[in-house]
């Protein structure tokens, strides 16, 4: 996967260095963080373009995302799609969460996934959640689950 900054500004270290870089520099500037990571699709024509983020937040000082965008041309049900931005916001999750609890960095999984069955992404929620839970993350779905329905929703 390629990272990116918000502002198109390219990350070239591997994506574990740039946040453990990140975190050094945030905490020696005495901000507590948070990360939260999120994944979002939307489907144009043929091709599913995906959009995974990992939210760092200061402690009531704001924030700011890096960002990696892929696409896939494989046809898909909407739960499908579901798990499959479950299991890209895991994946990335599970390759930083040692990083994070060694400088106790909270970190939540974001679901783009709605919480009310009249909704269809509901389809998939339980699913959902036991991925998340049984990997041992803190899970969000919506309206709570900023990092997918709103950061990756806006660079998708």
């Amino acid at each position: 996967m390629r990272w990116r900054r918000f502002d198109g500004r390219p990350i070239t270290l591997p994506i574990q260095e740039a946040v453990q870089e990140t975190i050094l520099r945030e905490k020696a500037r005495g901000h507590r963080l948070k990360v939260c990571i999120g994944t979002d699709s939307q489907v144009r024509g043929k091709t599913v373009e995906f959009a995974t983020v990992i939210v760092f937040l200061r402690e009531k000082k704001g924030g700011f995302m890096f960002i990696a965008n892929y696409k896939n041309v494989q046809k898909m049900s909407i739960r499908e799609r579901m798990i499959l931005e479950v299991a890209r916001s895991v994946e990335i999750s599970y390759a930083l969460c040692n990083l994070l609890d060694e400088h106790d960095v909270a970190l939540e999984v974001h679901a783009d996934i709605n919480t009310d069955p009249s909704f269809e992404s509901n389809t998939a929620l339980k699913e959902a959640m036991g991925y998340i839970l049984g990997m041992g993350f803190v899970f969000k779905a919506k309206p709570d689950a900023f990092a997918s329905s709103y950061c990756a929703d806006k660079v998708c």
